[in-house]
């Protein structure tokens, strides 16, 4: 019974280690760049956009289609570096064991 009991000790262990892990992610922010660097997107850890830039030339000589497409780019890019980063950290925070319900 006490090897039960110290696995649940540890698996309370690693959800806490967990939660301060998306705690920090939440406070921090991932930038991306796409179109040869003409527009850029920030977004939080929360996956909050919080800002976008376009550059002024890039809305004049390009088609708007080719814009909106370059901000979605960035935005999921931007997300993308975003869940890589909390997924290697909650691997750290695990050893590498996905475990259902508590790795988020």
């Amino acid at each position: 019974m006490s090897n039960m009991n110290e696995l649940m000790r540890q698996a309370a262990r690693v959800q806490r280690k967990i939660a301060t892990i998306h705690e920090e992610m939440k406070k921090k922010e991932w930038t991306s760049k796409v179109a040869g660097d003409r527009v850029t997107a920030v977004v939080t850890g929360e996956r909050k956009v919080t800002r976008i830039d376009v550059d002024d030339e890039f809305w004049k000589t390009e088609e708007r289609d080719v814009v909106l497409d370059s901000i979605a780019a960035a935005i999921n890019a931007a997300q993308e570096l975003c869940e890589k980063e909390i997924e290697a950290e909650v691997s750290k925070a695990t050893g590498g064991l996905k475990i259902p319900g508590l790795t988020g």
